[in-house]
């Protein structure tokens, strides 16, 4: 293995590696506090900047998901002792629910071009995720916490907030990433919320509010009508843009449609 004294950058995994070591720290402490060692996952490790600052706290056992392998070479190198729990591999294709059966906490500096996805598999495994923080592009931090009645807020919000509870903690200016990104990042905290069902068909919820935002300028019956047949049938939400729904909203409108669409 050869030795390493950084990484190059690569545009085509969306890299751009935090240097400031108090945000990092500021990132790494954001995960709550435990009583008893918990398992968290750093996505896209880099060169280790976030993981030296995870590794010295004694709440936590860290792993790694790191699909760059001139990244994984670096952290061989100069994090020997996190080796054992470094997987080199697409995060985005990990059995989550075979590696950590007792549930994990995700946390990471995100590529912007996967962060929507990576929050996708969350909510695939929210059951097992009861916590995920994560430094993403500042616009898409706001929409993630937005709330009903705003431009911001649109499919990803309503998903998220129906199992998470979002806080928007501090934004991260360009000037601390080599290479500077083009725009700001922000760091978001994401906790499991109370809610155990939704109280209508959930796979059907996430139709419903993906067709709903589907023509986002337009009212929902012209949005759902485009996605589902439900005859000459009215709801009253039918006269609202999607932006204007909570989650409670759209379950009721989840309700509605599976009770009439034909």
């Amino acid at each position: 293995m050869r030795s390493m004294t950084e990484v190059r950058a690569k545009k085509a995994l969306g890299q751009h590696f935090l240097t400031d070591l108090n945000i990092a720290r500021k990132i790494a402490y954001a995960l709550e506090e435990g009583t008893t060692p918990r398992q968290v996952l750093e996505v896209g490790c880099g060169m280790g900047v976030l993981t030296r600052f995870l590794l010295q706290r004694d709440d936590i056992e860290t792993y790694g998901a790191e699909i760059d392998s001139e990244s994984v070479d670096y952290l061989h190198v100069h994090y020997p002792e996190f080796t054992p729990r470094l997987m080199e591999g697409d995060f985005l294709k990990t059995d989550l629910r075979k590696l950590f059966p007792d549930g994990v906490r995700i946390i990471g500096n995100f590529p912007y071009n996967i962060s929507s996805q990576i929050f996708f598999k969350v909510l695939e495994n929210r059951d097992l995720i009861p916590e995920c923080i994560g430094m993403i592009q500042k616009e898409v931090a706001v929409r993630l916490a937005e709330k009903p009645g705003t431009k911001d807020y649109g499919i990803l919000s309503v998903l998220l907030q129906a199992w998470y509870d979002i806080e928007y903690l501090f934004t991260v200016n360009e000037t601390v990433f080599s290479p500077p990104p083009k725009v700001k990042s922000a760091v978001i905290r994401l906790k499991r919320n109370a809610t155990k069902e939704l109280g209508c068909d959930e796979a059907l919820f996430i139709r419903v509010v993906k067709a709903s935002f589907g023509q986002r300028r337009k009212m929902i019956r012209n949005s759902l009508r485009a996605a589902f047949d439900f005859g000459g049938e009215e709801h009253p939400f039918f006269s609202k843009r999607a932006e204007q729904l909570s989650v409670a909203d759209f379950v009721e409108l989840t309700l509605w449609v599976d009770a009439h669409r034909k």
